[in-house]
């Protein structure tokens, strides 16, 4: 029999993880909410561009930010990142990512380790064969000297090639061996899981550590994450490693996210978008956001719903009202979510004709029906789904956001509403001759 179940399958129990600065904590896993991050694309080195990248993707909503930590001139500025974040008073925690060198880099300049939140390491490159296992100890031990989360992030890209080439040779001598793919995801995830247990017993804590498979591909990714959610109880990180640019990347990370979300597997997300030249790097926050907000497992800003538009909504004027009141919804909520508890909930309807507009417009918080082509000029707003207010002449897009605005206030804050004269509503369903 078919399920009729509207919501996510429960979520894989995991450790949670805190990951904090000062009193500000990000809990991953467990319970908690699954948590949006990003990642910088500045020179760590240049650490005021990089503070101020950090601020913009923090106040978009990216609750963990990661920086590159690649060399000295990095390491000796994540300091002063740190510094100039807290004098803008930006609480976000700092995930330094670290390649081949971690080991010494954390090691030369404890200042630095001490900035950070969060360690990521990739057990592919910490070092050759002679030094892997001593520099991944130095790189626990240190998380644990400073109390620091880690991410233990494996990338198909650089996959620990030891391991690949055991587990290639066991798999030649089995019965029936394991099609590349196959081994592929168990080569993977073995590498996450074995690096994990060996940090805990390193001395660090299990509800320290949180894991990745990153790949490139969704169905890779999504048979990768499927295994590894079966194979340990740490908190899971999703992303695909290279997204890619525009609309290319931002379906493939919601198709493979949104699958993995719906079955219960993902703690923290990131969208790995390749931005336009000369784009902003908040792109990426959003699209998270999104993912999650459309699947109802959390509410970051209010949402429009918007028709399409057709034949019958020749004007321009439903597209641009939604496009301008989708942003400036956004544009509030840095104000409005301490201010109105809740209202990243709101359902907000912009429709643009008769056909839809009414119905859709009632099922909303509050929307309103603007008129398509050889409709009376009248546009009727509805709350609660009560028609509450018709709107009519030039100034309509400001006029729904005052009722918008005086919404808000009334619902989410207690205030008393602006009291509005409601005019009689009738469906236009035939042609209006022009005056």
């Amino acid at each position: 029999m078919v399920s009729l179940n509207n919501v996510p399958l429960q979520r894989c129990p995991t450790e949670q993880v805190k990951i904090s600065w000062g009193e500000h904590v990000v809990r991953v896993g467990g319970a908690s909410p699954v948590v949006v991050q990003s990642m910088t694309n500045t020179d760590t080195a240049d650490g005021l561009a990089t503070a101020m990248q950090i601020k913009e993707l923090y106040l978009a909503g990216s609750e963990l930010v990661r920086i590159t930590v690649n060399n000295e001139a990095a390491a000796k500025e994540v300091p002063y990142i740190r510094d100039q974040l807290d004098k803008m008073r930006i609480p976000v925690p700092l995930v330094g990512d670290f390649h081949y060198n971690g080991h010494l880099l954390l090691q030369q300049f404890p200042d630095c380790a001490q900035a950070l939140s969060k360690y990521r390491i990739n057990p592919g490159n910490v070092g050759s064969a002679r030094s892997r296992d001593e520099n991944f100890a130095s790189m626990i031990e240190l998380a644990i000297r400073y109390n620091k989360a880690v991410r233990i992030g494996v990338n198909w890209g650089s996959l620990d090639q030891i391991l690949l080439a055991r587990m290639m040779d066991e798999n030649a001598t089995r019965a029936e061996p394991l099609p590349p793919e196959q081994l592929m995801y168990q080569a993977l995830t073995e590498s996450a899981v074995s690096s994990a247990d060996k940090a805990v017993g390193l001395g660090l804590g299990a509800n320290r550590i949180v894991l990745s498979c990153k790949v490139s591909q969704v169905q890779d990714l999504i048979a990768v994450y499927r295994v590894l959610a079966t194979r340990s109880r740490y908190p899971l990180h999703l992303g695909l490693t290279e997204a890619g640019m525009g609309t290319k990347g931002i379906v493939s990370s919601t198709a493979a996210l949104a699958v993995l979300l719906q079955e219960g597997i993902g703690d923290t997300i990131r969208v790995s978008l390749t931005p336009e030249p000369g784009g902003g790097r908040t792109r990426e926050v959003v699209v998270a956001q999104e993912i999650l907000q459309s699947m109802g497992l959390r509410a970051f800003t209010p949402q429009v719903i918007a028709c399409p538009g057709c034949g019958r909504t020749t004007s321009t004027v439903f597209q641009e009202l939604a496009s301008d009141i989708q942003s400036w919804l956004r544009e509030q909520m840095p104000v409005w979510k301490n201010t109105y508890p809740g209202v990243e909930a709101l359902k907000v309807a912009v429709m643009g004709c008769v056909v839809n507009g009414p119905g859709e417009s009632k099922h909303a918080d509050i929307g309103i029906s603007l008129p398509g082509t050889g409709e009376a000029p009248s546009a009727p707003v509805f709350l609660d789904g009560q028609r509450a207010i018709t709107l009519k002449g030039p100034a309509i897009a400001q006029e729904f956001k005052t009722l918008v605005n005086d919404y808000v206030r009334k619902r989410y804050a207690g205030l008393p509403p602006v009291q509005h004269e409601a005019q009689p509503f009738t469906p236009q369903t035939n042609p209006v001759s022009p005056e």
